[in-house]
């Protein structure tokens, strides 16, 4: 059987299991506050109500269902999360289509703040893949409970990558290309993948893949026999080979998890030349977690859980000849902290996170705030 508990899953398996006719319906949000401090410097604390995630969901019949999310990010950003149907062809098959999350990493499909610990998600899922990373596109998932596997198999458009300017430079080379479903550009599909074993009690893992190459506005409208537009298209975009390895493991209070990304980009030394950016030739981090629930120790009925996570990682991890990797772009972040729950639906966090370079630039933060997810 399979018993990964995340929130997606849950609702689409709800829709599958449920009656015909049955709407479904949730929500999840954060509110935090950041404060930096030291290095002789005062700063100022950020207050900011990060973002509130409305699902709906209709069963239309035995195999057909629809699941969205509606996200309003800092108040006055409101985007679609995802959007799609599915079809159940066959117990183990379902067929997909939409807006769709890219199966990359944990925090991109399982990014619901009573999920993770630390009031902010990860670092390296904003620098190494771009949480929250959706596309438009279709294809296959399933579960295969005899051989203890789950699968996603899609065809999606590409980021963009230029568009009347670059959108991808060094510090986080795919956040800011992200198409998100919104008046998509693509000239050719990308492939994205993974595959899940959760054959061992309390542990699974997940291999994920993303295959392709960027999009850009210059190949609209251009004279197929021009060699020179043609160049110039060909200098905007970039290739893409993502590889993910994640896993998480639960044994009563003892949880532990981790991710580990490596991705090459290819053209890179055209594409920095035609844009002027600082785009590395390959990116590379990890990070791995370990906390305990500790409220029986304390004789407290409510779940307490102290947690530790180290990361690090370079955008910088290779670079074209002639340009000089930047030191900055090498980095770790450590972050230890607190998730205090409520309920199972309620969540109080704290944490304190340090961050440093590879030239010694170091900057410390304390965060704290409050989340919540029902359905």
């Amino acid at each position: 059987m399979d018993s990964f508990s995340n929130y997606h899953k849950n609702a689409t398996r709800t829709l599958l299991e449920s009656k015909e006719g049955n709407l479904l319906m949730g929500a999840y949000g954060e509110v935090q506050y950041e404060q930096p401090f030291g290095n002789n410097t005062k700063y100022n604390g950020a207050m900011d109500a990060e973002r509130m995630v409305l699902l709906f969901g209709y069963k239309f019949d035995s195999k057909t269902s629809f699941i969205s999310e509606i996200e309003i990010e800092h108040i006055k950003e409101v985007y679609l999360e995802q959007a799609f149907l599915n079809y159940q062809a066959k117990p183990w098959l379902n067929v997909q289509a939409g807006l769709l999350l890219i199966p990359m990493g944990l925090m991109n499909e399982y990014h619901e703040p009573t999920i993770f610990n630390g009031v902010n998600r990860p670092t390296i899922a904003n620098a190494l893949y771009p949480s929250t990373w959706r596309e438009i596109g279709a294809g296959f998932a399933g579960n295969i409970p005899n051989a203890a596997l789950r699968y996603q198999l899609y065809a999606v458009n590409g980021p963009m990558g230029y568009n009347n300017g670059a959108k991808l430079d060094g510090n986080k080379p795919l956040r800011g290309a992200r198409q998100k479903g919104a008046q998509v550009t693509m000239t050719a599909p990308d492939l994205s993948a993974k595959i899940n074993y959760y054959g061992i009690k309390g542990f699974d893992i997940g291999l994920a893949g993303y295959f392709g190459t960027t999009e850009s506005n210059l190949y609209s409208n251009i004279d197929r026999d021009s060699a020179a537009q043609l160049a110039t298209a060909d200098s905007s975009v970039i290739g893409i080979q993502m590889v993910g390895l994640d896993f998480r493991y639960q044994s009563k209070k003892f949880q532990a998890k981790g991710e580990l990304f490596y991705s090459t980009f290819s053209n890179t030394d055209a594409y920095n030349t035609f844009t002027n950016r600082d785009l590395g030739s390959s990116i590379f981090g990890y990070y791995g977690e370990l906390g305990y629930d500790i409220s029986s120790i304390l004789g407290m009925k409510k779940k307490l859980v102290p947690f530790v996570r180290y990361s690090e990682y370079n955008t910088h991890q290779s670079v074209n000849s002639g340009m000089i990797a930047n030191k900055a772009y090498d980095r770790t972040v450590l972050t230890t902290g607190f998730s205090f729950f409520l309920n199972q639906s309620v969540v109080v966090k704290a944490d304190y996170q340090n961050f440093s370079d590879a030239i010694n630039n170091q900057q410390h933060q304390f965060n704290t705030g409050i989340g919540f997810w029902f359905r």
